[in-house]
């Protein structure tokens, strides 16, 4: 029996002829909908939808061709731009972070939901389902950089809490659009909860117990996950390392009594892939994959990932495990409902002409517009470390100007990893961009094996140096050396980079010298911090494709400075922080940290001066309340300018441990020279409050100090800005509980 439907949606008179399942009756509750769909599947229909969440062999999800149902592959990462495509790369998340830009990010995650969509539609229009063309992103990350080794810090949102909490609901609200009806693509927050290295560096993540404490895991490992909830996002992936003993994915207390019991989290948890095949293989946690199946799905896990090669996934047992008495088919069934809940709302069962993201065509990729935003976001992120006057540049060219190092040509090294492929027309390399600097131009990368850089030819380094007026160096690390499945084991510049440097620096006269770092995690550059020779650093992290163009404008516009802060603390040495197996916080993030590091946590230099004028806010906040402030700054400086200005707390007299300092708002504002700006800022009560073993989060009466300015309290390492300062009080007690 068919049904022809007339309705009018948002506008739009649409008629279409459908089968007579609920399921695609638009009139009907989005739950109702699912309900129906999932009534008509055997258990045995379900586990293939549930088991075949990967690529290569094990996605995407089997055809239901009896109710008309198509293929649907999970398989997509979109980090900073669709993974593996022709499409635009935008800088990498450590990158972002510093920009400490809501906006920035947002833009850049709707920027790549647009063509993740469009990827999609063009594949699913001729009945393709490739790897890596769903919608479901496997991002954002936002596991905590608490150790400087880590390597997968490049795709991270640095090391506070709060910051990543914002950066992820950008990312979450940007990629998944603002239709009252449909989403655009969604994302799927990774990887939960205590996952933050090693990678190999002593032992291998998959075989890792994180022993994490209850204060340790509320306070600094689980909040960014909360702020992915509240913001909305489908997805959350479970990480490969056990948590306390127990493998994240078949974890009930992070998974099931934490992630939708406390936060009511309503949509669906991935596997990492291999992560449940793992839970066998390596941490020996089940030993066979009926009792897997059923720990995991018991657990909480929805969809698994497995491996590429894997032709039996673990998922396909869910069926036994049910006729075995291991799981329940009620149960299953609740399971398989955020998937296709998910698909839903991206419009697969509704009528094209509803959705107005099936429109979207792949004219959009690389587009202008993105293009411009990639090259904009770079300039926001890059953050100036050192400078004794010579930035921004005096000229637009001069005689001559040497770029040297591993990373003056290298695309793949400057776009960081899970990065995508842009056009090599759309990409500009440092040397491409500023090349036009000089009227002449000497280049080496000195280096003959990347930026491993165990072959060095210092001749060339030591001839390219000579006789020229600038001097650029570009060093760092890149996937290679720090990426997915490769910690480092110290901080130091890796083969013979720093020889590099000390050559460029001894065999070039009075040139002036701008170093140029690739890095995510912190690179012990203080020879050159100390070192009168070199006038200028800056931190670059892994730009994307507008690398060059972007470097080029930041160094040479005298009339505007907007230059990001450092996410995290740069430490001297990797001997400042515990073992990186230690998972306790001690000594670990701007936030407890007992020793003085070489740049703190939300540093950052600019081409002018902010002064800060007037603090106000409430001197006595009702527990339970949220607390309102306003600051007021003057650009005093020579130019206009980014200010980032970053809000923290300490608290006088906490009945129990806290962090010795917590950002709790911020926001980037630019400043025309001489201008004044009012930022008014709120602190919520969760921010204010403490975590007790008890009675979980509670706002205590007492006092609380307040921070307001351009960097940290205290700190040695000092820009052109500074902070104000003052005391409120908490009146009264209350209980938020567990959250």
């Amino acid at each position: 029996m068919h049904l022809t439907v007339r309705l009018i949606c948002l506008g739009l008179l649409i008629e279409w002829s459908v089968q007579d399942y609920p399921f695609r009756n638009v009139s009907l509750s989005w739950d109702a909908r699912v309900d129906d769909l999932v009534d008509r599947l055997s258990i045995e229909e379900i586990a293939l939808q549930m088991a075949r969440g990967g690529s290569g062999v094990n996605g995407p999800s089997p055809n239901i061709s009896r109710l008309g149902i198509g293929h649907y592959q999970w398989d997509t990462e979109c980090l900073h731009g669709p993974v593996g495509h022709n499409a635009t790369a935008f800088p990498q998340s450590i990158g972002l972070a510093a920009t400490w830009s809501y906006d920035v990010v947002y833009r850049m995650a709707r920027a790549t939901g647009e063509e993740v969509r469009a990827i999609h539609n063009a594949n699913t229009k001729d009945n393709r389902y490739p790897d890596l063309s769903g919608l479901g992103c496997f991002a954002p990350v936002i596991n905590i950089m608490r150790d400087p080794r880590w390597g997968r810090n490049q795709e991270s949102y640095g090391e506070d809490p709060f910051l990543t909490g914002m950066m992820a609901t950008a990312f979450v609200k940007g990629i998944q659009g603002d239709h009252p009806r449909y989403i655009r693509a969604n994302a799927g927050c990774k990887h939960f909860a205590a996952y933050a290295g090693p990678e190999d560096i002593p032992i291998s993540r998959v075989r890792f117990s994180a022993n994490v404490t209850e204060r340790d895991l509320r306070t600094t490992f689980l909040p960014a996950f909360r702020y992915c909830v509240e913001a909305g996002t489908y997805g959350i992936m479970c990480s490969y390392n056990s948590v306390n003993g127990v493998p994240a994915c078949a974890n009930t207390k992070t998974l099931s009594d934490v992630l939708r019991d406390e936060w009511g989290f309503k949509g669906y948890v991935v596997s990492d892939m291999e992560a449940i095949e793992m839970i066998i293989s390596q941490h020996k946690y089940y030993n066979n994959s009926i009792d897997t199946a059923a720990g995991s799905v018991n657990a909480g896990v929805n969809l698994e990932l497995a491996g590429r090669t894997t032709k039996t996934g673990v998922f396909t047992y869910i069926a036994q495990a049910v006729k075995d008495g291991k799981l329940n088919a009620s149960l299953v069934k609740q399971r398989v409902k955020p998937l296709f809940y998910t698909r839903m709302r991206l419009g697969e069962f509704d009528p094209p002409q509803m959705n107005p993201y099936s429109t979207i065509n792949t004219s959009v990729i690389e587009e202008q517009a993105h293009r411009d935003l990639a090259v904009e976001a770079a300039m926001k992120s890059f953050v100036l470390l050192k400078n004794d006057g010579l930035l921004p540049l005096k000229k637009t060219q001069y005689n001559s100007i040497s770029i040297i190092g591993p990373l003056i040509d290298d695309n793949d090294h400057i776009e960081g990893s899970y990065t995508a492929k842009p056009d090599n027309k759309f990409i500009t390399t440092v040397h491409e961009g500023l090349q036009t600097l000089g009227k002449t131009v000497k280049n080496a990368t000195g280096c003959l094996d990347d930026t491993q850089c165990t072959k060095y030819d210092s001749h060339s380094i030591k001839m390219a140096v000579q006789d020229v007026d600038i001097i650029f160096i570009c060093l760092g690390l890149g996937p290679a050396i720090e990426g997915e499945g490769h910690d480092r084991s110290d901080i130091q510049f890796p083969g013979q980079q720093s020889q590099l440097l000390v050559d460029a620096v001894n065999n070039s006269g009075s040139a002036k010298i701008v170093l140029i770092m690739f890095n995510a995690g912190p690179v012990n550059i203080s020879w050159a911090d100390h070192n009168p020779r070199v006038s200028a650093i800056l931190a670059a992290f892994y730009p994307g494709q507008g690398a060059g163009v972007a470097l080029r404008n930041v160094l040479t516009s005298s009339n505007k400075a907007q230059f990001g802060r450092l996410p995290y603390t740069w430490f001297y040495s990797a001997d400042q922080v515990p073992p990186i197996v230690n998972y306790t916080m001690e000594g670990r993030t701007y936030r407890y940290l007992n020793s003085e590091p070489l740049y703190p946590f939300g540093y950052g230099l600019t081409y002018t001066s902010f002064e800060y004028i007037e603090l106000m806010y409430n001197s006595v906040v009702n527990a339970g309340d949220k607390m309102f402030g306003s600051v007021k700054l003057v650009n005093a400086g020579s130019c206009t300018g980014d200010e980032i200005i970053q809000v923290y707390v300490s608290w006088v007299n906490a009945s129990v441990p806290v962090p010795q300092i917590q950002l709790v708002n911020f926001t980037r504002v630019t400043i025309p020279q001489g201008g004044i700006v009012e930022f008014q800022f709120s602190i919520s009560p969760e921010n204010m409050a403490v975590f007790t073993e008890n009675k979980g989060w509670v706002l205590e009466e007492g006092d609380i100090r307040l921070f307001v300015g351009g960097e940290q309290p205290g700190q040695l390492k000092r820009a052109a800005t500074d902070y104000m300062d003052g005391t409120f009080s908490v009146n009264g007690t209350k209980i938020l509980g567990f959250y």
